[in-house]
């Protein structure tokens, strides 16, 4: 992938969160330019201070609320590649604010498309999206990229909404005469080292065999499709390579990246895989509720982006954890290089992704 990227203007859009993090690092090492737009770290410890992310990305706080705003940015950078992450993440947050959520994930997307088409210019868009767009039927098989878009909580409905607004704007102005190729990733329950935001399981772990206590769930019976963070990170790369290659029209959907059936765990058994890494109890306790309605079962069918985008599940859920709690420990611990920890991780998914290419960047 370095062939594609190396030497690109990359604009990243929530560049200060834990994914945004971890993609812009691999972006400096694919040899990419990087420009940014995100509202501030949205915590503390953040993926975006622990690492310096500050220091390898042109940084600009902005939000993509601001229609106005996000113009601006994308007219300054004239991107060839977007690669949109800002969004309000948070499925609990969403029933505290449904209207932020909403105009986050949904409208906030539209100005970022309406941005790119103001520039009148070649692009390759990645929109990120989640497994939740989907209309939940708790049902064992994996949903696919042509099932129904839906959700019965305020946070899954702005990411089916996202999928709509992408789908639009892709149909309505960016058809194959369009110099810009827009396609969308959909992504299920990423974990990695760096991420410290509420309600995410590994964070709640940490705290808790750090301090010798119970790990408290809300849903230990709930099954989600757990991946490390490089895996979709991985995916929306290849994606944007393929959207600035020869038939880059064939690209321009949307595609499911998420683990193998085998690593589909549910919570419980997540919380053991961690314990029996970090050395600490994998006894929990149930959180009192009452808890908003979360779905009880969860998982992707990524036949399409095996079969035709070549990308495949790389890390088992036994290493996902390993690589996890080594980066936790030693962030823990104190160690002063953190950044050089994640590259060496992101060097080794590299190696160990069959599908990546690493042949040096054209001249």
């Amino acid at each position: 992938m370095r062939a594609a990227f190396a030497g690109k203007r990359v604009l990243l859009t929530g560049h200060t969160g834990f994914k945004g993090s971890w993609l812009a690092l691999w972006l400096a090492e694919l040899g990419a330019e990087i420009y940014g737009l995100a509202l501030p770290p949205p915590t503390a410890p953040s993926m975006f201070e622990a690492c310096r992310v500050d220091a390898i990305v042109d940084h600009r706080v902005g939000d993509i609320r601001d229609a106005d705003d996000v113009r601006r940015r994308f007219l300054e950078v004239r991107p060839d590649v977007v690669l949109h992450l800002a969004a309000q993440p948070i499925v609990r947050r969403s029933y505290v604010d449904p209207i932020e959520t909403m105009a986050t994930n949904v409208m906030g997307t539209a100005h970022v498309l309406e941005a790119v088409r103001a520039l009148d210019a070649a692009c390759a868009v990645v929109v990120v999206s989640s497994d939740k767009c989907y209309e939940n039927r708790s049902w064992v098989w994996g949903y696919r990229e042509n099932d129904p878009m839906g959700g019965s909580d305020p946070y899954s409905a702005s990411k089916g909404a996202t999928e709509l607004v992408t789908t639009s704007w892709r149909q309505s102005f960016f058809g194959p005469l369009s110099p810009v190729k827009l396609a969308s990733g959909r992504a299920g329950n990423v974990i990695g080292g760096g991420d410290w935001a509420e309600d995410r399981i590994i964070p709640d772990c940490i705290r808790s065999f750090a301090r010798g206590e119970r790990v408290e769930l809300r849903n230990p019976a709930a099954t989600r499709p757990w991946q490390h963070v490089l895996e979709p990170l991985g995916g929306y790369l290849l994606l944007a390579a393929r959207l600035m290659g020869p038939e880059a029209d064939r690209w321009c959907e949307g595609w499911n990246f998420g683990p193998a059936a085998q690593d589909v765990r549910s919570v419980s058994a997540l919380v053991a895989l961690a314990a029996r890494e970090w050395g600490g109890s994998s006894e929990w306790t149930a959180s009192p509720g009452p808890h908003p309605k979360e779905a009880a079962m969860l998982s992707l069918n990524c036949d399409k982006a095996i079969g035709e985008l070549g990308w495949q599940p790389t890390w088992s859920c036994e290493t996902m954890m390993r690589k996890t709690v080594q980066w936790f420990r030693a962030w823990h611990v104190g160690s002063a290089d953190l950044r050089a920890l994640t590259l060496a991780q992101i060097a080794d998914f590299s190696d160990d992704a069959p599908w990546i290419e690493t042949e040096p960047a054209h001249a």
